[in-house]
């Protein structure tokens, strides 16, 4: 099948996802060469580049939130939750459909018969829309480790890492030294970095070593002090009595005193002043980061975690609800038990949800994980379709959390908007 040049946005997605065998194919040069046949670098504006297995999309969020305020920004995420147009956005708003067809048009005449990941079809749409405008800023936000991410293809002016744990082993590494090596990938020769997490990997920090990285570790040369409803941040310059980012969690401010710190490595033309960081900060948006809907006069929790340390940051923002009931959905590639184990004291219900792919785990394989950390089977109930048990916790009072996955949450959402 060629594509046709009246297709739509829906009919582009689907077949991207037939263009090349495997859904992920870490590596660079398949990328790199197409990249390099659109003649798409090095990009015209300074790129920050954003790694890290929790806490990247809310860092990202708040840089965008910062600087859109004042300067031209393009900002490419990955995965969405509602809508494809979400992944790359101007200023903090999704490019439209148009725009985004006339990218891939210009991908698939580039590329010949080298095939492509929906991924790396995403990743140079981006790189081709950033291309075509005057921009202050770029922001790329890694999808799979680092090293070998098509964003990766980039090189940045500013790296940042946030927290690091053990997620995609199958790709990564079983451990958060393998792991942070990957994500260490995105360092530059003699370039800048920040590293957010408090007690990173040490390979991250030798291969900045080895680098010659010129890095900002949270700890060692910045910090953080919460107060009251505020918090001040010490680094290059000292910020008090900031007001607290208006993403839930005080995990927050970690990566928001990472934002700050990559600000403060800008290029100087960069006026940043105090009332662009509190507008940022306090207007800043995430969905699916604990984000929270009154329905009908029950209280719903949506989050994305689908790994034990993100989940553990859930559970104890969550803690003073419970008991909750939960809605589940994961990938068959986490680490399901370890999650789980952070989740099951939450939960006096379980409604287990089906999800599209290769990689999901099934409820009933779901289900018995559960079991086999003690869940009674009276609590766990299996449904055939997101749909369904969404209407099962809408039949009870409890509040509910919906967590697992980035589909998970995507699919609830629409269910309580739409459904």
């Amino acid at each position: 099948m060629h594509p046709h040049k009246d297709w739509s946005l829906t009919q582009w997605l689907d077949y991207q996802q037939r263009v090349h065998p495997n859904a992920i194919e870490l590596g660079l040069e398949r990328v790199r060469t197409v990249a390099e046949r659109m003649e798409l670098l090095p990009l015209k504006a300074p790129v920050v580049t954003v790694a890290g297995t929790n806490g990247k999309g809310s860092s990202v969020a708040m840089l965008e939130a910062i600087l859109a305020g004042a300067y031209r920004i393009g900002t490419y995420t990955s995965p969405h939750l509602l809508r494809y147009n979400e992944r790359i956005r101007l200023s903090g708003e999704p490019v439209d459909d148009d725009t985004l067809i006339a990218a891939f048009n210009r991908i698939e005449n580039a590329r010949g018969d080298i095939p492509l990941t929906f991924f790396e079809y995403g990743t140079l749409a981006a790189l081709s829309i950033f291309s075509a405008q005057h921009l202050d800023l770029i922001v790329l936000e890694v999808g799979l480790g680092g090293r070998l991410d098509a964003a990766n293809i980039v090189d940045a002016d500013i790296a940042l890492v946030t927290a690091v744990d053990v997620d995609h082993a199958q790709w990564l590494g079983n451990d958060r030294e393998a792991i942070g090596r990957e994500k260490a990938g995105i360092f530059r020769p003699q370039q800048k970095a920040v590293v957010s997490d408090p007690n990173p990997p040490k390979s991250v920090l030798e291969h900045a070593e080895e680098l010659g990285v010129h890095l900002k570790r949270l700890g060692a040369d910045f910090s953080y002090r919460t107060h009251g409803t505020g918090w001040d941040y010490h680094g290059a310059a000292t910020l008090k009595h900031l007001p607290r980012p208006a993403l839930r969690g005080d995990f927050q401010l970690q990566n928001a005193a990472g934002v700050l710190a990559v600000l403060e490595q800008l290029p100087a033309y960069f006026y940043l002043p105090r009332r662009l960081i509190e507008r940022g900060l306090t207007q800043v948006r995430n969905p699916g980061r604990l984000e929270h809907r009154e329905v009908k006069g029950q209280s719903w929790w949506v989050d994305v975690a689908h790994n034990p340390q993100a989940m553990a940051e859930v559970v104890a923002y969550l803690a003073p609800q419970r008991p909750l009931q939960v809605i589940l959905g994961m990938m068959a590639d986490k680490a399901i038990a370890d999650t789980l184990r952070v989740l099951a004291p939450l939960a006096a219900v379980w409604d287990l949800a089906p999800l599209p792919g290769e990689r999901a785990l099934s409820p009933q394989a779901l289900g018995q994980q559960l079991v086999q950390l003690g869940v009674p089977d009276s609590a766990i109930h299996f449904h055939d379709s997101m749909a369904a048990a969404v209407a099962a916790a809408q039949q009870r009072t409890l509040p509910v959390l919906v967590t697992g996955s980035f589909i998970t949450a995507g699919e609830a959402l629409q269910q309580i908007e739409h459904g």
